[in-house]
C-alpha cells in the first residue's frame, strides 16, 4: 500500500485508515484481530480510534493486540480527546491532558504517534487548548498533533496561531466527513489545510455506507439504517438526489468491473489535500472489499462525471 506524508511532516501514513469506532462493541477481540491483521499484511498503518469509542473499550481492545498480533512500530497510532463522559465538549488544559493519560493508559503505551482535537469547543478560549497540544508533545505523549471536525476558519486560526509562536507543535492533520455525499470540506476547509500544509483524513469517505449501494433496494436488516441507534446517522443521505449519485457510482463500477465501494473509495483517495481516508471496516469480509480498491485509479473521464454529479451541495 503507498505511503504518504501526512500534511507538511515527515511522518508518513498508509493511503488507508483503519477505523476503530466499533471496536469493543460491535468488533471483540477475535474479529479486530483479523481485521488488524489483514489491514497490516496488506501494507495498511494508520490505526485510529478515540478515547469515547465504546466507551474507551476501543482504545483497550487496540492495547490488547499492539504487540500481540502486529509489530508496535509497524503501525501509526492516532486517538483523540475533547468529548466528556457527559457527551459535553471540553477542551480544556485540564481535561484534555487528563484524557490522554487515560489514553495511553488504556491502549498500554507511553506515546501515540497522533493525538487529535476531536472538536472544536468555543467556550474554551483556542490558546488554552492549544497550550495542551504543547504539552503533549513536550512531555513524550504524542509525535505529533492534529484536528477533527473543525471548519476552515477554525483550522486555519488554530494552524496560524502555532505558526506564530516559536517552539509551538504545527498542526499536521485535520479529519473531517468527506466522500462523494458529503462535499462540503471542499468550501473552505480544504483550502485551509491545503495552505496550512495539513492532511485532510476523510472519515465516512464512503457517505456512512450508502455509496457502498447497499441501499439501493431497500434497508437491509443487518445495515446501521436498520438499528434504532443509528438509523439517524444513515437517513441524511437516503433522499432523491442522493440516490442519483449513488446510481452513477454503480453505473461507473459496472464499467469498470469493480465495486460501487471501490469506485467511491477510490474517488475521495486521490482528491486534492487527502492523504489517507478513515475506513471503519466491522468485520474481515468488509476490510477486504476495501482493500480490493487499493489497485483502481478511476480514469479521468469518470472523476469528472463523479464531480458533475456529486456538485449538489456545492
Amino acid at each position: 500500500m503507498e505511503q504518504r506524508h501526512l500534511g507538511r511532516s515527515g511522518l508518513t501514513v498508509s493511503r488507508l485508515g483503519l477505523g476503530t469506532m466499533s471496536w469493543g462493541q460491535d468488533t471483540l477481540d477475535e474479529e479486530a484481530a483479523d481485521l488488524l491483521t489483514a489491514f497490516v499484511h496488506a501494507g495498511g498503518t494508520f490505526i485510529d480510534t478515540a478515547d469515547v469509542y465504546s466507551g474507551g473499550e476501543a482504545e483497550r481492545l487496540l492495547g490488547r493486540l499492539l504487540g500481540k498480533v502486529v509489530h508496535r512500530n509497524d503501525v501509526v497510532v492516532a486517538t483523540k480527546a475533547i468529548l466528556g463522559p457527559d457527551g459535553r465538549y471540553d477542551a480544556s488544559r485540564r481535561h484534555l491532558l487528563r484524557s490522554l493519560d487515560a489514553s495511553l493508559d488504556r491502549l498500554g503505551l507511553d506515546h501515540v504517534d497522533l493525538w487529535q482535537l476531536h472538536c472544536y469547543d468555543p467556550s474554551t478560549p483556542l490558546e488554552e487548548t492549544l497550550s495542551a497540544v504543547d504539552e503533549a508533545v513536550r512531555s513524550g505523549r504524542t509525535r505529533y498533533a492534529g484536528v477533527s471536525n473543525y471548519t476552515g476558519w477554525q483550522l486555519a486560526t488554530a494552524a496560524t496561531w502555532q505558526r506564530a509562536w516559536p517552539g509551538r507543535t504545527p498542526l499536521i492533520a485535520a479529519q473531517a466527513e468527506y466522500s462523494l455525499l458529503s462535499r462540503d470540506a471542499e468550501r473552505e476547509l480544504i483550502p485551509a489545510a491545503l495552505d496550512s500544509g495539513i492532511g485532510l483524513l476523510p472519515w465516512s469517505p464512503l457517505g456512512r455506507g450508502v455509496l457502498t449501494g447497499k441501499y439501493r433496494t431497500g434497508i437491509p436488516a443487518d445495515s446501521r439504517a436498520a438499528d434504532p441507534n443509528l438509523a439517524e446517522f444513515v437517513r441524511p443521505y437516503l433522499g432523491e438526489q442522493h440516490r442519483r449519485i449513488v446510481e452513477s457510482v454503480s453505473t461507473a463500477a459496472g464499467g469498470l468491473g469493480v465495486s460501487p465501494l471501490a469506485v467511491a473509495l477510490s474517488w475521495v483517495r486521490d482528491q486534492p489535500g487527502v492523504v489517507a481516508p478513515i475506513v471503519g471496516a466491522r468485520t474481515s469480509a468488509q476490510l477486504l472489499g476495501v482493500l480490493a480498491a487499493e489497485d483502481l485509479t478511476l480514469p479521468q473521464e469518470i472523476r469528472d462525471a463523479l464531480d458533475d454529479v456529486s456538485d449538489t451541495d456545492l
